[in-house]
């Protein structure tokens, strides 16, 4: 499970207005019939406008700066292990959409406790993705598409008289780089705008910065964790602990769903491998034989080549000399959602 939390963009090519981001999210609508249209929904309500949603948070922003957020987007993203185990369900997403948002909060740090009922937001599923330019499939494919780029620069000026070459031997050339190139999807390069395959299912999730009452400001964005200070001589809460949400809405799914979550699909994992690679090599090569097994199955599907470490588990110290090789594979699919990353 990877999770998400973003404030809305504010540079001058950016509206105030959350209606792009609406607009975005109905792209999946675009051409379909009504009845097979997703729809927006909040804790309470399943089929909810977008003009509504536009309209209910550029609606509740009283006393917000220019400059400051009016809204948040979270995106819920399930690996695809996790996806087919809930069977791909939208109603069973739905129904943890609405849990995680009870978490969301009560992960604010108020004088008075924050309900999911004092949260003002609108969540949307949806079923595709797209290849990125950051994606690691694309980057790889990118090296040899480069080579080809320039090689149809030399073929043209050569056929202008500007240089000289052998035209036929660069076209081969051409066509055996095209035929190397290491990742396609039946038959064709992978590229930049490509549907992924797979189970592909994610929630994108508008939060108003206010409460429904439009008078107090709630940011996850907030650079403390849980603190007090002094406002108009009063002592005051305020913060967000986004560690224990991220534990809770993980720990949700496991609980909600009877999931059997392995060591590398955990937050505490992906913590431990960004604060202390050493801690995460040690603990993956600590784990019982079938789970060490089934921990390096999940991540050779996320595309991490796994180096060969004939090393016995019991001799941690020794293992460690190969963790910069290890590190090099695994930071490929660090951001990857495939094994929530």
């Amino acid at each position: 499970m990877y999770i998400s939390i973003t404030k809305q963009h504010l540079d001058t090519t950016f509206s105030q207005s959350c209606s792009d981001f609406v607009a975005y999210l109905e792209k999946e609508n675009e051409g379909k019939q009504p009845e097979l249209q997703e729809h927006f929904f909040d804790q309470h309500n399943d089929r909810i406008a977008p003009e509504q949603v536009v309209k209910e948070i550029d609606g509740n922003t009283a006393k917000l700066k220019k400059q400051e957020p009016k809204f948040f987007a979270l995106t819920i993203n399930p690996s695809q292990r996790e996806l087919k185990h809930i069977n791909n369900d939208p109603n069973l997403l739905k129904q943890y959409v609405r849990e995680v948002m009870k978490d969301y909060a009560s992960s604010f740090y108020r004088d008075t406790p924050v309900s999911v009922d004092s949260i003002k937001y609108y969540a949307k599923i949806e079923y595709e993705r797209t290849f990125k330019g950051f994606d690691r499939e694309v980057k790889e494919n990118q090296v040899y598409r480069a080579k080809i780029v320039k090689l149809e620069n030399e073929i043209r000026m050569v056929e202008r008289g500007e240089i000289s070459g052998n035209v036929k031997a660069m076209r081969m050339e051409i066509d055996r780089l095209h035929a190397q190139m290491p990742h396609r999807i039946d038959g064709q390069v992978v590229t930049q705008g490509m549907k992924k395959q797979g189970l592909q299912t994610h929630v994108h999730i508008i939060v108003s910065r206010k409460d429904v009452t439009n008078r107090y400001s709630l940011s996850p964005g907030s650079k403390y964790r849980e603190s007090e200070s002094t406002l108009n001589g009063r002592t005051v809460k305020r913060g967000f602990n986004r560690d224990q949400f991220y534990e809770k809405v993980e720990k949700r799914f496991d609980t909600l769903f009877k999931y059997q979550r392995n060591y590398v699909e955990s937050y505490s994992a992906r913590k431990a491998f960004v604060q202390d690679p050493k801690i995460y090599f040690a603990h993956l090569l600590g784990l019982p034989s079938n789970e060490r097994s089934a921990a390096f199955k999940l991540m050779g599907a996320a595309g991490v080549h796994i180096p060969k470490l004939n090393i016995p588990t019991n001799k941690v110290e020794a293992a460690l000399q190969a963790i910069k090789q290890f590190k090099r594979a695994i930071d490929i699919a660090r951001s990857s959602s495939s094994i929530g990353m």
